[in-house]
């Protein structure tokens, strides 16, 4: 029997329903209504509010456990960003009162400590301590870590071959008495290096917290062309974007493309693209495409456009890149002025939203439908990792100023 059904079970000290009791009387079927509420941050804390059997019910561990798996199979809310090129801070996105406040958010690190984070992913947030050489995964929500010691294959990092990484929640079967949020993920890291003939190559090893080790070293060398010149390939510091079983980065250097890092079958590749992406006045991230598979976009702000690309596969197994849409920037932003700076500082990968510094401010824009947020009439220039989850941490609300909105019950 799994979490998911024992969860439909209650115990024997709970009321039975019988043929007299209302809807709202039952527990059973109380919970299954509950589980049915929005995944906003609001949603419990109301419905806490209602009575005390509700507050037992929605702040029963068996329930929140149902309720963040429920929500999590459907896209969950963008809670807001994590910025930041050294040291950690929250930005909330949404307003009140599902506006989660910063400090809820905050991670407690020691004096000196050297935080980059590397990208928020299936709730988790992965954080490079530089001082330690250690990354830190880390759930905001229920406020577990793990830490991981760099593996051999690893050292050395520096400005030309930074080392990056990956995050997801890995799919293991819980146990029937398990109740709590398993904490179980793989870590991926990648990395650009030479190798023992002095050409470049791309790096990766896999981390299992289930079992504690590290996979067998992964190598893929990149094309002749990335051993020329004074600027070497490396991995770009954008954080990789999930896409069915597969991550992928962005290359940047003498050679630009993107690396691939397929699970099922541990293996590399690196991608050619369709166009300059490091040009003057250009902006790329990769993403999600509509209808499935791994595109990118490509902002040029010589034209004030931005082109969205699809990597298609025919039947005979041919690989090619199709132009999906042509976007007028200047005119979906409305900008006048003759300096179009625009940059892409964040893409949150299952609600397909990107982050944009532009003249007009810091925009969020949906890609789907285009429709345009701005978040602050300010720039905020260093790289934001979307942070994507079910909040169950409060369940209470008050107050006004939609700051706090959310208490600890």
């Amino acid at each position: 029997m799994t979490c998911e059904n024992e969860g439909e079970m209650t115990t024997a000290s709970r009321r039975r329903r019988s043929s007299a009791a209302g809807p709202l009387e039952d527990d059973d079927l109380l919970s299954e209504i509950l589980l049915r509420l929005p995944p906003q941050p609001s949603s419990l804390p109301r419905a806490s509010a209602v009575c005390k059997l509700w507050h037992s019910l929605v702040s029963d561990a068996r329930f929140l456990r149902r309720f963040r798996i429920r929500h999590s199979r459907s896209p969950p809310p963008l809670l807001g960003c994590f910025s930041g090129g050294t040291g950690l801070s929250f930005i909330p996105a949404l307003d009140a009162p599902n506006r989660v406040p910063p400090e809820r958010f905050s991670l407690q690190i020691d004096d000196g400590d050297r935080l980059y984070p590397r990208g928020c992913r299936h709730g988790l947030v992965l954080i490079f301590d530089l001082k330690q050489n250690q990354f830190l995964v880390w759930d905001p929500i229920t406020g577990d870590r793990h830490r991981v010691a760099v593996p051999p294959g690893f050292e050395g990092q520096g400005i030309s071959n930074p080392i990056h990484g990956a995050v997801r929640r890995a799919r293991v079967a819980v146990p029937p008495c398990c109740c709590s949020p398993d904490f179980h993920f793989q870590l991926v890291l990648v990395m650009a290096d030479i190798d023992e003939i002095h050409h470049r190559q791309v790096v990766a090893r896999v981390y299992s917290s289930q079992t504690g080790l590290w996979g067998k070293l992964i190598s893929r060398p990149l094309p002749p062309e990335a051993n020329q010149g004074w600027y070497p390939t490396r991995v770009c510091q954008q954080p990789a974007v999930l896409v069915g079983d597969s991550l992928y980065w962005m290359l940047a250097g003498i050679f630009g493309g993107i690396l691939e890092f397929d699970f099922d079958r541990q293996s590399l590749a690196v991608i050619q693209v369709p166009v300059n992406m490091f040009e003057a006045d250009c902006c790329f991230t990769v993403m999600r495409a509509e209808g499935g598979g791994m595109g990118f976009l490509f902002v040029s702000n010589f034209t004030a456009q931005a082109q969205l690309w699809k990597r298609k596969t025919a039947s005979g197994g041919v690989v090619s890149w199709g132009l999906e849409r042509t976007i007028e920037l200047d005119k979906l932003l409305s900008l006048n002025s003759k300096k179009k700076y625009i940059r892409i500082l964040g893409y949150a990968e299952d609600n397909n939203l990107v982050f944009m510094c532009t003249p007009i401010g810091f925009l969020m824009v949906q890609l789907q439908s285009w429709q345009v947020t701005r978040l602050s009439e300010t720039n905020l220039y260093c790289p934001h990792h979307p942070f994507e989850s079910v909040y169950t941490t409060g369940t209470s609300i008050g107050g006004h100023d939609g700051a706090k909105i959310l208490l600890n019950a």
